[in-house]
């Protein structure tokens, strides 16, 4: 390996932050505008088989979005920040070698993932308040969508890979690639479009897992072919201990933050099935929204990773932390302007899966209490994925479990009173607003180094 500072300084350590996180960020934004919208058409063809499909969807989406949230979130930004950290003190080759131990994490990761869901789904589903016509919808989903769990894994982990680096550019034309593929492919099988047969939520799913077969063979490529930064050569480098933990120590303990968001909607979810299942789909069309301003907010955290990996590894902790409170300013303001249009105006997106007055109006319901808070959503998310470009994963975890620990407590005290479904879109709220206000809290005290000249 080259001794630290042997290579020249990259661009990131010295370009002003906010034109570098622009540039960064809209490209992303692009690639998750695009998973966005694959997301809505996937919602929009299930709409087409009616309200107990979308109940269905509303069941089995926490655990697609749970796998998303994982694979390029949590462990992706640990892959990020372990590269970028390595390229910043000036040791490519460790930087080449982290690759292939992401690589093989995440083959390990999407295998798991496949076979939990596979035999524990229906199990899961029906805890959850599945049953029926509702329960089959999202069980002919789930036995398509996870067959491709290896494929999201390592589409989402090479991309990580990729940004690592600083290269945006790449990952997102991969990515928007894939959900342009992923809406064609699941119109045509779902719906039955030309000479294709209608297969139903199966073939929804199937789009899916074709599209992000085709993104990781792609990904694979570029990085085996050495057009990249980062070189990915895979029989050449050994198994290294100390490789797996420097991704580990930062994305495994990210992983906790996920699974908390999950839970968090799986015990909403539970409440909200109480009231039927108009009130279930209303519900999941909203936090079907919720989920889909992780990736948005994944766009400008992401972009800080490098900056803030970057800056870390080369001992600048004021240059990593102005970079963090910048990405977080962004995204707060991001959200907090789309959670303010559909307060005011809530069937702009929910009048896109659905018309029945019992639907809209649970999910207008929904908007009312989430979508003033969606800013302070945004200023957490931001500030997540920043904290593991520094791997600092603890803070943005510790407001993650108040948030879970404030809605689980509060959601069995609104079971056992049989409150109103407005209650627990309260409860909602309460629980973003403190996740968003605790992350700004936990980062400021936590110790991100000390800075070098």
């Amino acid at each position: 390996m080259s001794e630290p500072g042997a290579a020249a300084p990259s661009p990131l350590l010295t370009a002003p932050i906010l034109p570098t996180l622009l540039r960064f960020a809209l490209p992303n934004m692009g690639a998750m505008l695009a998973t966005a919208l694959a997301a809505i058409a996937e919602t929009a063809y299930v709409g087409r088989f009616g309200s107990p499909a979308l109940a269905g969807m509303a069941l089995v989406f926490p655990f697609v979005m749970f796998q998303m949230m994982l694979s390029a979130g949590a462990m992706g930004g640990g892959v990020s920040s372990a590269v970028s950290r390595a390229l910043g003190a000036g040791h490519p080759e460790r930087a080449n070698a982290l690759a292939v131990h992401a690589v093989w994490i995440a083959l390990a990761a999407g295998a798991v993932y496949m076979v939990a869901m596979l035999t524990l789904g229906e199990a899961l589903l029906s805890a959850l308040g599945g049953q029926g016509e509702a329960l089959a919808q999202a069980m002919a989903y789930a036995h398509v969508a996870f067959l491709g769990s290896v494929f999201v894994w390592l589409v989402n982990t090479l991309a990580s890979v990729i940004r690592g680096a600083g290269n945006m550019a790449v990952p997102s034309v991969t990515l928007f690639a894939v959900a342009l593929l992923q809406v064609a492919l699941g119109g045509a099988l779902g719906l039955g479009w030309g000479p294709f047969p209608r297969l139903g939520m199966a073939g929804v799913a199937a789009g899916s897992v074709v599209a992000y077969g085709a993104g990781a063979a792609w990904l694979w490529w570029h990085l085996a072919s050495g057009r990249a930064r980062i070189a990915l050569n895979m029989r050449a480098t050994r198994f290294e201990r100390a490789l797996f933990a420097d991704i580990l120590r930062v994305g495994a303990v990210a992983c906790i933050s996920p699974l908390q968001t999950v839970l968090t909607i799986l015990i909403l979810t539970r409440l909200v099935a109480q009231f039927g299942t108009e009130a279930l789909a209303g519900y999941g069309i909203g936090t079907r929204l919720e989920f889909l301003l992780v990736p948005i907010a994944f766009a400008v955290g992401v972009a800080s990773v490098p900056l803030v990996g970057m800056a870390i590894g080369a001992g600048r902790i004021a240059r990593a932390r102005r970079a963090a409170w910048t990405a977080a300013a962004l995204a707060t303001v991001i959200l907090g302007g789309l959670g303010l249009i559909v307060t005011l105006a809530p069937d702009l997106w929910t009048g896109l899966f659905s018309q029945d007055p019992a639907v809209l109006a649970a999910a207008a319901g929904y908007f009312l209490w989430a979508g003033p808070v969606y800013g302070l959503f945004g200023l957490g998310l931001s500030l997540y994925f920043s904290s593991l470009g520094a791997g600092k994963a603890i803070g943005p975890v510790l407001a993650g479990t108040l948030r879970l620990v404030m809605v689980a407590g509060g959601g069995a005290l609104l079971a056992l009173w049989q409150t109103p479904t407005w209650t627990i879109f309260a409860l909602l709220s309460a629980g973003m607003a403190v996740y968003g206000l605790s992350s700004v809290l936990f980062v400021r005290l936590t110790p991100w180094g000390v800075e070098r000249s």
